[in-house]
């Protein structure tokens, strides 16, 4: 059964730092990204009743160091971590503390470096699995070639993923990789081979960046909204993987691919609504095999129909569900701790009509999913008012 909010929440605030690949202070982006969304919301932190942190790398009470920042008010500081999933997961826990009555306003902050972690995910026990040697490259690369044996996909069918995501990043300020031109499948196939059949223009941005959200009850959102559209969060759910006879865990990385279907079932639940009714997904894209899968996973199309959705350029925008519209793990890029927060702050952004030259038309219903390494998976339903 699918989790309960108890009253509604609201988005009331998003901000960013870009996401880049420049080895900057995780702290000093961590405050961007909160100013931003502090700024966004027209409150100060003297408003915020909890704060929930975000990130993988860095001391363990780096959460509570960089919150000084912002204000010495004594509110509950949390460090939350849950690899890939991380920021999506501190953003839920802030929704849960205001849903449950905890607080009338909470702060989700994520911010890491990936270029300062070094070994992350990798297991220091003697008796380490396949997941603790491999590369994700190398997993994501087998679900590929899986995807190709089964489905047929092609190389060029991945390759227009990406290049679809490198061309919605093109216009949004806060991305890691923005090309000076249109990115073709051609390009994208032609970049150096990583793992097969990927290519290093279908792997994920890896590097730094700070993002926020802060969410609110419905009488804080009303008396500080100043008439601007109000964005619910009408779902916010998480789940691990479902043991099933002749269960077969399939690696750390993401999990299976039962764990996404359920979680976005319990979403569509939550929200009273269905696949049809959402007008912009962000997923965990860290190849483009897995945006593939997860147009099927989400319900958006059938089992094997996922191909003809990118061949008639429907997941790109002005298509009819369009994916990664800020450009995704892909091309935005992948810090680790931010990365779920910036999905939020794309669909907050989308559902005002406020993201400019890749606005989609008349948006409504935004949906987020990331998953994590250690099978995590999180799905969260924004609408607007």
């Amino acid at each position: 059964m699918p989790t309960k909010l108890n009253r509604d929440v609201y988005v009331i605030g998003v901000g960013m730092h870009r996401f880049n690949n420049e080895t900057l202070d995780p702290g000093a982006m961590a405050d961007v990204a909160g100013m931003a969304a502090l700024a966004d919301a027209g409150i100060d932190f003297t408003d915020v009743g909890a704060l929930y942190n975000g990130y993988l790398g860095g001391g363990m009470a780096n959460g509570v160091r960089f919150a000084k920042e912002f204000g010495l008010t004594g509110i509950p500081v949390t460090h939350v971590e849950n690899a890939s999933a991380t920021g999506s997961c501190a953003f839920g826990e802030a929704v849960h503390a205001v849903a449950g009555g905890r607080v009338e306003s909470a702060m989700a902050l994520g911010f890491d470096d990936m270029n300062q972690l070094g070994g992350i995910g990798r297991s220091r026990s003697k008796g380490m699995g396949a997941e603790d040697v491999m590369l994700p490259a190398a997993f994501f690369a087998m679900w590929a070639t899986r995807r190709m044996h089964d489905a047929g996909t092609t190389m060029e069918t991945f390759a227009k993923i990406a290049a679809k995501n490198w061309n919605h990043a093109r216009t949004n300020p806060f991305a890691q990789r923005r090309a000076d031109h249109e990115v073709t499948p051609d390009e994208i196939l032609a970049a150096t081979m990583i793992s097969y059949p990927h290519t290093s223009m279908m792997a994920c941005a890896s590097g730094g960046g700070a993002s926020a959200a802060i969410v609110a009850t419905k009488e804080v959102a009303e008396r500080i909204g100043g008439g601007r559209p109000m964005i619910r969060v009408s779902a916010s759910q998480q789940r691990s993987e479902t043991y099933t006879d002749g269960h077969v865990f399939l690696g750390a990385v993401i999990g299976p691919s039962q764990m996404t279907r359920d979680t976005a079932a319990d979403a569509y639940e939550q929200a009273g609504l269905g696949p049809a009714d959402v007008d912009l997904v962000q997923v965990h894209d860290a190849f483009p095999v897995e945006e593939l899968v997860y147009y099927e996973l989400l319900g958006i199309c059938g089992e094997g129909e996922g191909d003809g959705l990118v061949a008639d350029g429907e997941t790109t925008i002005g298509g009819r569900i369009p994916f990664s519209t800020d450009g995704g793990l892909t091309a935005r890029g992948h810090p680790g701790g931010p990365t779920g927060l910036a999905q939020i702050h794309e669909t907050t952004m989308q559902l005002r009509h406020e993201a400019g030259d890749r606005q989609v038309e008349g948006a409504q219903t935004g949906l987020c999913h990331m998953a994590g390494a250690g099978s995590v998976c999180v799905v969260h339903i924004l609408q607007r008012n």
